[in-house]
C-alpha cells in the first residue's frame, strides 16, 4: 500500500463491480441462507405454480412461477419479512441501530396466518437479530432465514438454482420472556430455543 499508494483507474473499472465478482457475491448471499423448516419437501419450488408474493418485486417473483394478485388464487405464497424492532431514540446510540422487541406485531401475524389458509406459506425472515419465530412455526410450511441477501439470491434459493448451505450463527429464542431470563453476557443460553445454534436443513 505505501510502496504504490495510487489507484490505476483504468484497471479499477475492470475489477470493481465486474460481472465475475457480482456473480460470486450473489451466490455467497444465497448459500448463506438457512433453511429452518421445509414441510413435505415444499422447497425448492417446482415451476408452473401460481405464486402470490409479498416483499418481492414482480420480476423476481415471476422466476418462481405465474404471479397472481389474489392469495386465494395461489398454489403457494412467498413472503419476505423484515426483522422486528422498535424505533427508539431514548439513548444516543439507539438511533443508529435496531433494538427493542424481537417479536412480530400481532397484526402482521394475523395477516400471515390468513395467507396460510389459502396456500402453503413460505416465509423468508431477515435475521439481522434473532427474531421470535415461534408463532410463525404454527402456520408456515417453510421458513428460510436470510441475513441481508438480495432478492435475486433469495429467489435463487427458493427456486433451487442455488442450494442453501447456511447454519444459524445464534439460537432462535422461543419467547421474549426467555430472552429476558437469559444472561446478557452468555451466548446461546435461552431456555428451550425454537432453533438451536448451528441448525440448518438442506435440500
Amino acid at each position: 500500500l505505501f510502496d504504490d499508494p495510487f489507484v490505476d483507474e483504468d484497471a479499477a473499472v475492470e475489477v470493481v463491480g465486474c460481472a465475475e465478482f457480482r456473480a460470486a457475491g450473489r451466490r455467497a448471499q444465497a448459500e448463506s441462507m438457512v433453511v429452518l423448516r421445509n414441510d413435505g419437501g415444499l422447497l425448492p419450488l417446482a415451476g408452473g405454480r401460481r405464486v402470490y408474493a409479498e416483499g418481492l418485486a414482480e420480476d423476481e417473483a415471476r422466476r418462481l412461477g405465474e404471479v397472481v394478485a389474489d392469495p386465494s388464487d395461489a398454489d403457494v405464497t412467498v413472503v419476505r419479512l423484515p426483522c422486528p424492532y422498535q424505533e427508539r431514540d431514548d439513548l444516543f446510540l439507539e438511533s443508529f441501530f435496531h433494538q427493542g422487541t424481537l417479536e412480530y406485531r400481532p397484526g402482521l401475524l394475523w395477516h400471515l396466518r390468513d395467507l396460510a389458509r389459502h396456500a402453503p406459506l413460505v416465509l423468508v425472515p431477515n435475521l439481522e437479530r434473532p427474531a421470535i419465530l415461534t408463532p410463525l412455526t404454527q402456520f408456515a410450511s417453510a421458513i428460510v432465514g436470510e441475513f441481508g441477501s438480495g432478492a435475486a439470491s433469495v429467489v435463487d434459493v427458493l427456486s433451487g438454482a442455488v442450494a442453501p448451505l447456511g447454519r444459524l450463527p445464534f439460537e432462535i429464542p422461543r419467547s421474549m420472556d426467555a430472552v429476558r431470563a437469559s444472561a446478557s453476557d452468555v451466548a446461546n443460553d435461552t431456555v428451550d430455543p425454537v432453533f438451536g445454534y448451528g441448525f440448518g436443513l438442506r435440500y
